[in-house]
């Protein structure tokens, strides 16, 4: 205790203390008049936000459930076992596109599309968008960077077609997601417009956590992370070797931070598509890490990726009954129960409820 008094009673190390209490006397008080006014935190002033963001405080929506309901009372489930990239240039894919049986629908102006070829695959994504066809596939608009010569046109014309989202490539920091919202509500986009974050540079990996937290920020509108590995690959100069143990720590580093913001996350592509077992593995592998799904290159990727990300029979038939039983009367105290001989935790019934969801959403869409 007295080594803590002595510490303090330096000069320099008070008023360090002095100047982070007051840091966060002004960011809570920035933070009142706007509750006030508005009445919701959600209203927070970016000012108050940045005050406590710098003492390592941060007050963003929670996107947990509330005591004693359950993830399916709190939840609209949407499937994202699967998201296929389609060429903007291309006309005919965009149409396609349109009889897939694919969750996802990532329309591309960036990777996919050559330089001379961006303004036309522009005008046809907007195009096709704006003419609906594509069901309950969710449809993804990826725009080129902000700093490329077309990234601007991009956004703008992206926010006006009504995908369900808008992924922005290699972001660095949520700095780069919070200028893409600022301009999607200066565009007009509506709320219902989400964002997209690929996660693809070094300074993504090691930013995960404060890109991740933005999903709790619903003026940042970000729902997901895609892994771009091809990029990530090139930019640390890492080899993408089978089984991809050199990217292992950024993977599970990018589904904390997701799951630790509330989205979802997307696992990268597989390249050799012709390689039926090298992609079955890779799906696994991502099951196994927890991704939601995986990005696909080809139509013919879809069907062994949904096998793969979708629960087996006995796993929702599983869920169901551990469930049913936690719900007895003589169990709704219980915090563990014993189940054809294996011992059954609360926890775990909890996660059959996002088993089921799962199941529910996928037999709907059929």
């Amino acid at each position: 205790m007295a080594s803590t008094l002595e510490d303090l009673s330096q000069p320099g190390k008070l008023r360090g203390i002095a100047r982070y209490f007051s840091l966060v006397h002004e960011g809570f008080a920035a933070i009142l008049p706007v509750q006030t006014a508005k009445g919701s935190e959600n209203a927070l002033s970016r000012k108050a936000k940045w005050k406590l963001r710098a003492c390592g405080i941060s007050l963003l929506r929670s996107n947990m459930m509330p005591a004693g309901e359950s993830f399916a009372m709190t939840q609209q489930f949407k499937p994202r076992r699967s998201a296929l990239y389609m060429p903007g240039s291309n006309a005919r894919a965009l149409e396609k596109a349109q009889t897939l049986d694919v969750d996802c629908l990532i329309l591309d102006l960036e990777d996919a599309v050559a330089l001379d070829s961006k303004e036309i695959a522009r005008q046809q994504i907007v195009s096709a968008v704006a003419s609906g066809g594509y069901g309950e596939r969710e449809v993804v608009i990826r725009i080129n960077g902000l700093d490329t010569p077309w990234g601007e046109a991009d956004l703008i014309a992206a926010a006006n077609c009504g995908p369900d989202a808008i992924l922005v490539p290699k972001v660095d920091g949520p700095a780069d997601l919070e200028k893409v919202a600022h301009k999607l509500v200066l565009a007009g986009a509506p709320a219902s417009v989400k964002v997209w974050a690929m996660m693809e540079t070094p300074l993504a990996m090691l930013n995960a956590a404060a890109i991740g937290a933005c999903g709790r920020d619903p003026e940042v509108r970000l729902s997901c992370f895609v892994m771009g590995t091809n990029d990530l690959a090139k930019e640390t100069r890492a080899k993408l070797n089978p089984g991809r143990s050199v990217m292992m720590p950024w993977l599970m580093t990018c589904v904390a931070a997701a799951r630790a913001g509330g989205i979802d996350i997307l696992d990268g592509v597989y390249n050799a598509f012709n390689d039926e077992e090298g992609f079955a593995a890779e799906c696994a592998q991502g099951v196994e890490m927890g991704m939601d799904g995986k990005t696909l290159i080809h139509p013919k990727q879809i069907g062994p990726c949904h096998a793969a990300f979708s629960p087996s029979g006995e796993e929702v038939a599983w869920a169901r009954k551990i469930n049913g039983l936690f719900q007895l009367p003589e169990n709704a105290s219980k915090g563990a129960i014993q189940v054809d001989g294996k011992m059954v935790e609360r926890l775990h019934a909890d996660m059959g409820l996002r088993t089921i969801a799962i199941a529910d959403a996928i037999a709907a869409r059929i």
